[in-house]
């Protein structure tokens, strides 16, 4: 199935694109995010506590017309997707016991998923015939209710860099082989996958995350927490506008208002955005998991 054309035209994507010599890239081409991997906070790269990865046999085996490796571009709206509906029992709750935001979960998505492993049957197995099946997952996490930025950021690690409220993981922007991985590997239509223990997680921004906005100039909702405790919200600003990565710091996010537990507060927060690194680029809090 190819994904849907459903984005609307994002300027700071086509902005960020010229100033990378892609001025001749299509309107929905965004910028792909291969090599953008630092040993130290960058804005618009992913800070990874792994800094080796395997250049072959793991991942998905093929590209197609989506991904233009020479002009650096790919283009999500012409993307395979994962075939499929499968609802799941999927449990959340999240409670404050004193100072502590304690998240208790199941691993499994609120919202319907492709099926999984790949079918041979589907024409995204010819490009990635991801092998795993989703299974649920023990998740408990206690994080700071009030989050402070730490002396300086860290790394984030392969595997979960925070929960979105759906109740799956979220990961960084890396496929195994340290690529970008929404550009290269097919996810369903939510954009999410599961991982050889069975862990269902999204790289990047999903469609199937509820963001109300608050109207016309609305700031984005809440859609997660990351480990270190500070929320992750929708691509959104207060102002209206769509943010992208160089809104952003290089741990993909900033200050601002936001409500928070009730309350209409500044402070630091992340934001999904389309282009890499998507979700985060570095820790700006203290990981106390």
């Amino acid at each position: 199935m190819i994904r849907p054309s459903n984005r609307p035209l994002r300027p700071a994507t086509v902005v960020l694109a010229m100033a990378l010599g892609m001025a001749n890239s299509s309107a929905h081409d965004l910028p792909l995010g291969d090599g953008r991997i630092s040993s130290a906070p960058k804005q618009g790269y992913v800070y990874s506590c792994q800094t080796r990865f395997p250049a072959y046999g793991v991942g998905a085996q093929a590209s197609g017309a989506w991904l233009d490796e020479a002009a650096g571009t790919w283009e999500p709206d012409i993307k395979p997707i994962v075939d499929g509906s499968v609802n799941w029992p999927s449990q959340i709750t999240i409670t404050l016991e004193g100072d502590q935001r304690v998240i208790r979960a199941n691993g499994l998505p609120e919202h319907t998923t492709g099926t999984f492993p790949v079918s041979r049957s589907d024409d995204a197995y010819q490009y990635d015939r991801n092998p795993n099946a989703i299974a649920a997952q023990r998740v408990v996490l206690s994080l700071d209710q009030t989050p402070e930025l730490a002396r300086s950021p860290t790394c984030v690690p392969m595997g979960m860099i925070g929960l979105a409220l759906s109740g799956a993981a979220i990961y960084n922007a890396l496929d195994v082989k340290g690529d970008d991985a929404p550009a290269h590997e097919i996810q369903d239509s939510c954009n999410g996958h599961p991982e050889r223990q069975g862990e269902y997680h999204y790289h990047n921004y999903s469609d199937c995350f509820v963001d109300t906005r608050s109207g016309p100039g609305g700031h984005s909702d809440l859609l997660g927490y990351a480990l270190d405790g500070f929320g992750l919200f929708g691509m959104y600003e207060s102002s209206g506008e769509i943010l992208h990565s160089g809104d952003l710091d290089e741990c993909h996010g900033h200050v601002g208002m936001v409500e928070w537990d009730g309350q209409l507060v500044e402070m630091y927060h992340y934001h999904f955005t389309e282009d890499y690194p998507y979700t985060l680029g570095c820790f700006a809090g203290q990981v106390t998991r």
